[in-house]
Order: C-alpha cells, then sequence, then structure tokens
C-alpha cells in the first residue's frame, strides 16, 4: 500500500509500534501501574548511569547503592530498598558525612530515602525521588555504635518543633549545629534546592549569619520538620534529566515565606454538599512516564549489584496527598507534595 493511501491513524499505530521494542517482555508491554513495577525491580539495570525525566515523573539508569555502612553516615529503613542514586548524589552524601562529624553532628549523619534501584514512583512515601538526584537527611545525629537492621527499622524520627506552638522550632533540638549542617549541604554547587519545614526556614531566616545568598536555596515546604531534603541539580549536558525552574534570587525570607504562616496554606477545603465526588485519580503508568523508563524497566540487572537483605518488613504506611487535594503553593515553591510520617 503506497504511504499516500495509509489514513492518519495507521501512520500513527506504526509509529507507536516501533517505539515499543518487541525484545520487552509482555509484562512490561502490556503497560502496568509504574508504582507496583518500578517498586518490584530489586537491582538496577547496566549502563551508564543517567537520570530520565523529571524529579517527579521518571527514572533512573544504571544507579549506584550507597552502602549500609560509611565512616560518618549510616543508611535507615534498609527494608524500603531505596538507597539508590546517581553518583554524583553518593559522593554528595559523603562529602557532608564527612563534613557533618567536624561540626559535631554526632558520628556524622543518618541517611533516609534517596531512589529506588531504577527510580520510578514509589508506593508510598514521596511523589519525587524518582531520578536518583533526591536524597533525605535525619535530623538525628548517627550514634557512636552501629545499629542492627532492626533498630534501622524502628528508631523514631526526631522533630524540630515544638508541638505545643504553631510553626515554632525547638531550640533545644534545632540547635546551631542543626543549622550549619543545613547551611554546609546549601554551600555545595551541585545543590539545588534542600526542602524543610517553613518553621525551620523562619529561624534560619532570622539567625543565620553566614552567606545569606545561600538560603534562597533552602525551600520551606510541609512536613520536613524530622528530615531535611535534598536535591541536587540536572548533570550538565544531560538532556534527559528535565531541570526544574531555577530558584529566585535572594534569601527567601519574603512574603513566599510569610505565606506559610497564613491559615491559607493549611485551610482544609469545604466540601460542597451538593458537588458530586470525584472519582479516584487515575494511577501513573508506565506509559506515562518518559519512553525510556519502559526499557530502563525491562533491562537485565547489572552484574553484581548488591542488595540490601533483611528479614525486617517496613512499616505500613499510607500514600503521600493527591496533588490535587493540596493548596496552590506560591510562585517559586515547586516540591515534593506532603508526605506521611515514617
Amino acid at each position: 500500500m503506497s504511504r499516500s493511501r495509509l489514513s492518519r491513524r495507521q501512520i500513527l499505530s506504526a509509529a507507536l509500534a516501533l517505539l515499543v521494542p518487541l525484545s520487552l517482555p509482555l509484562a512490561v508491554r502490556a503497560d502496568q501501574e509504574a508504582k507496583k513495577a518500578f517498586g518490584a525491580v530489586q537491582a538496577p539495570n547496566a549502563g551508564a548511569p543517567m537520570p530520565i525525566g523529571s524529579y517527579a515523573k521518571g527514572c533512573v539508569s544504571g544507579a549506584v547503592q550507597l552502602p549500609d555502612d560509611g565512616p560518618n553516615w549510616q543508611s535507615m529503613r534498609l527494608a524500603r530498598n531505596r538507597h539508590w542514586g546517581m553518583p554524583q548524589t553518593v559522593a554528595t552524601l559523603e562529602r557532608l558525612s564527612q563534613d557533618a562529624a567536624r561540626l559535631g553532628w554526632g558520628q556524622g549523619i543518618l541517611v533516609g530515602d534517596m531512589s529506588q534501584p531504577r527510580g520510578g514512583p514509589m508506593a508510598f512515601g514521596h511523589a519525587s525521588h524518582q531520578i536518583g538526584l533526591d536524597v533525605d537527611v535525619w535530623f538525628t545525629p548517627m550514634p557512636e555504635r552501629r545499629m542492627t537492621a532492626e533498630e534501622r527499622e524502628k528508631l523514631p524520627f526526631t522533630s524540630m518543633l515544638d508541638k505545643s506552638k504553631f510553626l515554632t522550632v525547638d531550640p533545644r533540638k534545632f540547635t546551631p549545629t542543626a543549622a550549619r549542617l543545613v547551611m554546609t549541604a546549601a554551600s555545595y554547587r551541585e545543590v539545588e534546592r534542600i526542602f524543610v519545614n517553613p518553621a525551620i526556614k523562619k529561624k534560619l531566616c532570622d539567625t543565620w549569619t553566614g552567606d545569606r545568598s545561600l538560603l534562597g536555596k533552602v525551600r520551606p515546604m510541609y512536613g520536613h520538620d524530622e528530615h531535611f531534603h535534598i536535591r541536587l541539580q540536572c548533570p550538565p549536558g544531560v538532556p534527559s534529566c528535565k531541570a526544574q525552574a531555577a530558584v529566585a534570587a535572594g534569601d527567601g525570607c519574603d512574603k513566599s515565606l510569610a505565606w506559610w504562616f497564613t491559615d491559607e496554606p493549611w485551610a482544609k477545603p469545604k466540601p460542597d454538599p451538593n458537588k458530586k465526588p470525584p472519582p479516584p485519580p487515575r494511577p501513573v503508568m508506565v506509559s506515562d512516564l518518559p519512553q525510556a523508563c519502559s526499557a530502563v524497566l525491562a533491562a537485565p540487572a547489572a552484574k553484581g549489584a548488591a542488595v540490601t537483605a533483611t528479614s525486617f518488613a517496613p512499616p505500613v504506611e499510607t500514600e503521600a496527598a493527591p496533588a490535587s487535594d493540596l493548596p496552590v503553593l506560591p510562585p517559586n515553591a515547586p516540591a515534593p507534595v506532603p508526605r506521611p510520617r515514617g
């Protein structure tokens, strides 16, 4: 049949067929719910490390694992298998752990969630952390002794807030050393943003006497009172990584911060008895992610990829609230949706 006689639909169907390699397993070619598909993979794929897509809609190829233990860090919640990322993420953590020990932050840092072995959406806890460039660092100093796997699953978080007051830091917990730790991370060139609770941001605005220009990287966000979330910038010259809008100039100690101390961010939506409840949100499918993520998901595991094994199952947790249920953030505040504690 000549090209002129092919319908537009036939041409489109043929083009789409070429986009899905026949070598992919049928389960992948049939499409899947992304959080289940990526959550089931236990090891990274082979290949050069590469972030694909955006922080909240993508995957990572060739991820490397942060060891469970380092000279100045311990990885937490091992059963989640979320200590994977880009090499520069691991390098940043190693550097921060050494700086933390020098600052007097215990023996170093406790590292929370990074990304899954091949990135992608998670079953609970985060909307971002999908391309290997995000990591949570606990507001709990590393203890002198090495914790057991069970202790790493069960150790409670430490909130930096005075829960008897509205958005107020507890100065006994958020010490000057904690402030220096956050601002040390902000000083690294590769760090693009650090998400903290609005009360912590305000405390830094009120007390930080170092380089004020670095405060602009520290962004207020729901939650984030028990850990701070470090986000690295997209590697230069990597077109597969979709960058965020740049952080605005200035220290961020302005009306965008003041907004968090009004009622608007915390106001619950008023139900309309005459409005029909919306249908449940459609789950994100593998096909909704960048095309290359299907190949990353289907690829064989990298040889010799280490996977942390533990007999302790992760705790049952609820998923993060859908973005449609959250207030609209002010300009220059793109960030993960609120995450449940744990």
